[in-house]
């Protein structure tokens, strides 16, 4: 009688044995689709950042020129087409050139100091 209710006792055993093995891998399995999953996200946002960078500093050599060209170039420009995406060029004050860019959800708003013309060179440069 004791031996038929050891082998009763031991698969109750490798039973719960198996559902905690179990319960532990899917635990584990979930959190690391949640970390590659959120990694993922913050992955698209850092390259929608640089896009938007990329798209300020474009408007900003957009500007430069301009004002090379006509030195009373005063800015306002919005929406320049710029491969897929449009930047702004906001204002140009004295020697400040002020752009912006979007891409997707991130912006980027430059405030670049230039020294005279017809040079221009970059005399600060700020992300604002």
């Amino acid at each position: 009688m004791t031996q038929l209710r050891h082998k009763k006792d031991s698969g109750f055993v490798a039973l719960i044995t198996a559902i905690i093995l179990t319960a532990i891998l899917l635990i584990v399995t979930i959190t690391l689709n949640q970390t590659s999953f959120f990694t993922r996200g913050i992955l698209l946002d850092s390259e929608y950042k640089e896009r938007s960078a990329a798209l300020a500093e474009a408007c900003f050599d957009i500007a430069r020129l301009k004002i090379a060209n006509d030195s009373t170039y005063p800015g306002g420009e919005l929406a320049i087409p710029i491969g897929s995406g449009f930047c702004d060029v906001i204002s140009v004050s004295s020697n400040i050139i002020r752009t912006r860019a979007t891409s997707s959800e991130s912006v980027t708003n430059l405030e670049i100091e230039v020294g005279p013309p017809p040079d221009l060179p970059i005399v600060s440069w700020e992300e604002i």
